[in-house]
């Protein structure tokens, strides 16, 4: 048989969760239980890979302090990482015994807590321990207490020994109908696998560099997307443009798939054209990007694609009629 356990403490030498998980210790490996224990804050950067090491152990203890509020930030990334990387099928098999001593104020809360997450995980919970101290010495020296502690562990290897039952309970109904991690359906070879990748900082770091790089290309293909918007026919009617004497008007066109209409303002031998609204409009335009594309390429007038259709317009038709002798396209 074998057992393992997790502390989830800071290692304070005024701990007395350490006191008790050793004295739980000393009488398992009487009974001649292969015991390891693990201290989380030793593995505090590669905490994602200790699940993994549940997989030889036929029970477990999840001890930690209460110092402040709750089961404490080493014990709850654990936890976590078993839920995210850690072998369901394996850890159904696991018997768990809490034990969360206090050396403020809610050890029973802590304890219900390993307890109600190790059942959510479909883990096997035991009877846990919990107490409150505020003297360490005064603790220590008390037989009774030792006593208790020594029982613990003898009815946590019982229940292994003899593979206990435990009748249903709600936390593995609300897993079943309600939390339904949204997560890859993953082997345990590849839990495995994912869990080292994430505790491997070398690893992270060079991801998060390839994601700000594509970030930033994709920023700059957007950027470069939106620039070659902007300047959609800008040039060709530029090129095109031919100076007509006491002419002046100003033409909007409004083009489907662009997100500003396109004005051209003429005055005389001057030319200006761009995105966005004018002013005093003479004439309003409508077409397609396929019908502009049409009439820049030589392959159709505007006066054509008016009286076909394709185009609409509403304003001075006289001006209207003017772009095909300012904009003289093939």
């Amino acid at each position: 048989m074998k057992v393992n356990i997790y502390y989830g403490g800071r290692g304070l030498l005024d701990d007395p969760t350490l006191y008790v998980i050793d004295k739980m210790q000393e009488v398992l490996v009487e009974l001649r239980v292969n015991v390891e224990r693990y201290n989380i804050y030793e593995h505090k950067n590669s905490i994602s890979t200790l699940p993994q090491t549940i997989k030889d152990a036929d029970g477990i203890i999840l001890a930690t302090t209460v110092e402040w509020l709750g089961i404490g930030g080493y014990m709850q990334q654990f936890l976590d990482s078993c839920w995210l990387y850690g072998d369901k099928e394996k850890i159904a098999a696991t018997y768990m015994q809490p034990i969360v001593m206090s050396t403020t104020y809610g050890e029973r809360e802590g304890e219900i807590a390993l307890a109600s997450a190790w059942e959510i995980l479909g883990g096997l919970p035991c009877a846990g321990l919990c107490g409150y101290v505020e003297d360490l010495i005064a603790f220590e020296m008390n037989r009774d207490y030792t006593v208790l502690i020594e029982k613990k562990a003898e009815n946590l290897y019982r229940t292994i020994s003899q593979k206990l039952k435990s009748l249903p309970n709600s936390n593995q109904a609300v897993k079943q109908s309600v939390l339904r991690p949204q997560q890859l359906e993953l082997t345990p070879q590849e839990s495995e696998q994912l869990s080292k990748y994430v505790s491997d900082d070398v690893y992270v770091k060079k991801q998060k560099e390839d994601i700000e790089e594509l970030s930033s290309m994709f920023k700059d293909l957007l950027g470069q997307s939106e620039e070659d918007e902007e300047m959609a026919y800008l040039t060709e009617l530029e090129a095109h443009f031919v100076a007509q004497d006491d002419f002046s008007a100003t033409y909007l066109f409004m083009i489907d798939g662009k997100k500003k209409p396109l004005t051209v303002e003429v005055h005389n031998d001057e030319l200006r054209v761009h995105y966005g609204q004018g002013e005093k409009i003479d004439v309003y335009a409508k077409m397609t990007t396929a019908v502009m594309d049409n009439i820049i390429q030589g392959r159709m007038s505007f006066q054509r694609a008016f009286m076909t259709g394709e185009m609409t317009a509403k304003g001075n038709f006289k001006t209207l009629k003017m772009l095909d002798q300012v904009f003289i396209f093939g």
